[in-house]
């Protein structure tokens, strides 16, 4: 799977069961009507019980210039979840989810399905609120690593 280019996202709940996010980079387009992603965590995430009793979630698109706190919620860094939430400007999105400041694209969504499959548990969720950024470049993860994609109009700028 390490071959398997994916863009990174920091996927963020909030809610009663409270507030966290993680790293993901199993999430992709379903449907667009109605608008309706997967996201795939493992199922031995500590985080998974947050995202489901909370019910909601937003899937933060990161631009080529977070990847240090891809790292944080990736848990590579060892700084806490409180911390992470502190260390870019996040603000609350119409589901009252976190939405990171300057991302490429912020979708909030409710969970409309839980599924296990294999190590995972996969959520399907129906996005009720897109943000978009008109400016900044991607960021994916091959061969266990970040890299930057820049996007070809502004390469040949």
């Amino acid at each position: 799977m390490a071959s398997l280019s994916a863009a990174v996202n920091i996927v963020t709940t909030d809610g009663p069961a409270g507030r966290c996010g993680i790293t993901a980079t199993a999430v992709c387009s379903v449907t667009d009507s109605p608008p309706t992603l997967m996201v795939c965590i493992n199922r031995n995430s500590a985080m998974n019980p947050v995202f489901q009793e909370n019910g909601k979630l937003c899937v933060n698109v990161l631009n080529h210039q977070q990847e240090l706190m891809a790292r944080h919620f990736a848990g590579m860094t060892g700084v806490s979840m409180e911390e992470r939430f502190r260390q870019e400007e996040w603000r609350q999105g119409a589901l009252g989810q976190p939405l990171l400041c300057n991302t490429l694209a912020s979708l909030e969504g409710e969970i409309a399905q839980i599924q296990s499959i294999g190590t995972h548990q996969v959520y399907l969720v129906e996005i009720k609120q897109i943000v978009l950024s008109d400016s900044g470049h991607g960021l994916i993860y091959f061969k266990r690593n970040f890299h930057p994609v820049k996007h070809e109009m502004a390469a040949l700028a």
